[in-house]
């Protein structure tokens, strides 16, 4: 019992709890798909109409360590804490979607986009598109089954990788969203802000 892998019932949960953040998501009135009119694999600038829109772009690294993340969580809760009973472990993979899921309503509400807005890179952001949603989800889901299968180290390892090139590329990644987000630095913005400018 030492890695988080989910049965059967864990993954048909896991599909429904992404299915219900898509129909909440389309609820909100979020748009289904870039308003552009098309879907891409990937989209490579922040600060356009584009951004979040479609399948991937420079945050989906981010999603990706999400998942790292969110596995350890479940490691250090089901397996080193046992919490929840010898069979809990198989429930770490529901227990990331869910944390995921509740991550993408959130971001989607008009106050954390307003916030994304006036303190972080994404100075044109304006929500995300449903299929980006749940393809961050995905995302993250590919990140758990990642850290699931390889060394620690190499986990790690990747996470960094992801998070140098995001900033190196776009200035922007997972650390500084998050710091931008809960407490603003100057220094950060004026150096994002000069790397948007060039």
């Amino acid at each position: 019992m030492g890695t988080l892998i989910p049965n059967r019932r864990a993954v048909i949960v896991s599909i429904a709890i992404a299915v219900i953040a898509v129909c909440i998501l389309l609820a909100m009135d979020r748009p289904p798909i870039c308003e552009c009119g098309y879907v891409k694999l990937w989209h490579g600038q922040i600060n356009d109409s584009g951004n979040s829109q479609h399948i991937s772009d420079w945050y989906t690294p981010s999603h990706i360590i999400h998942g790292m993340i969110f596995y350890a969580l479940g490691w250090w809760l089901f397996v080193r804490r046992g919490w929840g009973g010898s069979q809990a472990f198989r429930w770490g993979l529901p227990l990331a979607v869910l944390l995921e899921a509740a991550w993408e309503v959130a971001e989607n509400t008009p106050m954390v986009i307003d916030r994304f807005r006036s303190v972080t890179a994404n100075w044109g952001y304006s929500g995300d598109s449903v299929l980006n949603s749940a393809a961050d989800i995905g995302w993250m889901a590919f990140g758990f089954w990642l850290a699931l299968r390889l060394p620690v180290k190499v986990t790690v390892a990747l996470a960094i990788v992801g998070e140098i090139l995001a900033a190196w590329v776009v200035r922007d990644n997972l650390t500084l969203n998050v710091i931008m987000l809960v407490f603003p630095i100057d220094a950060i913005a004026d150096w994002q802000a000069a790397g948007a400018v060039g």
